[in-house]
């Protein structure tokens, strides 16, 4: 378990990490070699890259959030980006993010009518 320094640490790195990958894929439009790159190099920070990301399972990708003590916060931002990453290159994230969503709804023990219509948002696409 972190100490409350660590965690503080910790949490600002995820924060920082998981705001430049929602900037990268802010406009929907199809990214450039360099903004992959820095996608690719943001998504290393959390073990991943675009093709492993791929690769993941729904489950494997929530343990490998949770073993980088993602919060309730931090994995629905990172569901978010997800959603936003499949609107600009055309991957297929919808049902990843729909997991973590779902994980987050099911395991937070609060009912969250902003996750909830992210839930309906995700089953739609």
């Amino acid at each position: 378990m972190l100490n409350k320094g660590l965690r503080d640490e910790e949490k600002i790195r995820i924060d920082n990490v998981l705001k430049t990958l929602r900037t990268i894929v802010f406009v929907p439009q199809p990214l450039s070699n360099s903004d992959k790159i820095d996608l690719d190099n943001q998504l290393k920070e959390f073990g991943l890259n675009i093709e492993t990301l791929v690769d993941y399972s729904n489950e494997d990708l929530i343990t490998l959030l949770l073993r980088l003590h993602f919060d309730w916060d931090h994995l629905e931002q990172f569901a978010d980006f997800l959603m936003s990453f499949s609107k600009v290159e055309g991957y297929t994230f919808h049902e990843k993010a729909l997991a973590v969503y779902q994980y987050i709804q099911q395991e937070s023990k609060v009912f969250s009518f902003g996750i909830n219509t992210k839930i309906t948002a995700a089953k739609n696409k």
